[in-house]
């Protein structure tokens, strides 16, 4: 009978220790969350990439626009005297209207291809600097895991204002 009642003490101590290791396991288990399109548009990193990006094309932003409104005014031109021209005449100069409009497209899609390309880069770079300083608090202040994306994330584990202070702290 000892040996019986040894055996459910046992067997009784073990389910409950069975029962309570995961409660204490989720109590140690600690995730965060890192909003990265906030990062993007608040960090200093950031704001410095979007402020480079703008002073490398605003040249060639520029003379696209001037090219548009000087295409846009010839068509106008064009439609207001298209009437009293000659039909040679006329034709000749809708030809060079479209040839003027294909390289003015093939400008504006060179220039959105190459700010694009520029754009990732920049913004890789941030990323990259980033998850350093997401590794970095991670590992000061004891997190199991972090996330970037999620469905719904609760505001207490959102630690994004700690991320972007220590990125801007380790751009200065």
């Amino acid at each position: 009978m000892k040996s019986l009642s040894r055996h459910f003490t046992l067997a009784l101590l073990l389910s409950t220790l069975a029962v309570a290791s995961p409660a204490l396991q989720a109590q140690e288990f600690k995730a965060g969350f890192v909003n990265t399109d906030r990062i993007f548009r608040e960090a200093t990193t950031a704001k410095a990439a979007q402020a480079k990006l703008e002073q490398e094309f605003s040249r060639r932003e520029k003379e696209l626009i001037e090219s548009g409104n000087a295409l846009k005014s010839a068509t106008e031109k064009f439609e207001r005297e298209a009437p009293t021209m000659a039909e040679s005449q006329r034709t000749t100069r809708q030809r060079q209207l479209v040839d003027q409009d294909r390289e003015f497209q093939r400008k504006r899609r060179e220039f959105q291809e190459d700010l694009n390309v520029r754009k990732n880069e920049e913004l890789a770079q941030v990323l990259e600097r980033a998850n350093k300083v997401v590794k970095q608090v991670a590992e000061a202040e004891k997190y199991d895991v972090i996330l970037q994306e999620a469905v719904y994330i609760n505001p207490k584990h959102d630690i994004t204002d700690r991320v972007i202070k220590a990125l801007n702290a380790a751009g200065k």
